[in-house]
């Protein structure tokens, strides 16, 4: 490949790492936290913080959480509870794919956040990566408004 094509490629690889980073941290955040449920009443052991079922839902649904039907859950998990029906135990494969889906997790959000600092060194490439930073992290915030 001649080396102008070769930084033509760097460069829309840039631009467009930058503007999917913000979502793409968010999938591997909320990806490692429904791995073990812990945006749902059943995964945290009672209602779980708002910002988790928010997450959550976004990630799930990409739309936000409604609120009926995070009290429906709430409730139908406590009347389990009430019931005898508590957690169930996981089998040890079960549970060892869980934690590597949450290493997966973890590595994509520790690459994504190299790669925004390597983006983010340069000079030359500083204002631009910021640009396409900002417009990713936008788009999301104004579609979910759109939608209430």
């Amino acid at each position: 490949m001649r080396n102008e094509t070769l930084r033509q490629v760097r460069r829309w690889h840039l631009y467009v790492g930058m503007f999917f980073a913000p979502m793409l941290l968010l999938f591997a955040v909320s990806g490692a936290f429904q791995t073990f449920r812990l945006n749902e009443p059943k995964g945290w052991g009672g209602r779980p913080p708002q910002v988790l079922v928010w997450i959550g839902a976004i990630h799930r649904d990409q739309t936000p959480p409604d609120p009926v039907e995070v009290e429906q859950q709430a409730a139908k998990y406590a009347a389990s509870l009430r019931a005898g029906g508590g957690p169930k135990a996981s089998h040890t494969a079960v549970l060892i794919m869980k934690l590597f889906v949450v290493l997966v997790s973890l590595g994509m959000a520790v690459s994504i956040v190299l790669g925004m600092i390597i983006a983010f060194a340069s000079r030359v490439t500083r204002r631009p990566a910021a640009m396409a930073f900002a417009a990713g992290a936008a788009l999301p915030f104004v579609l979910i408004l759109a939608q209430t």
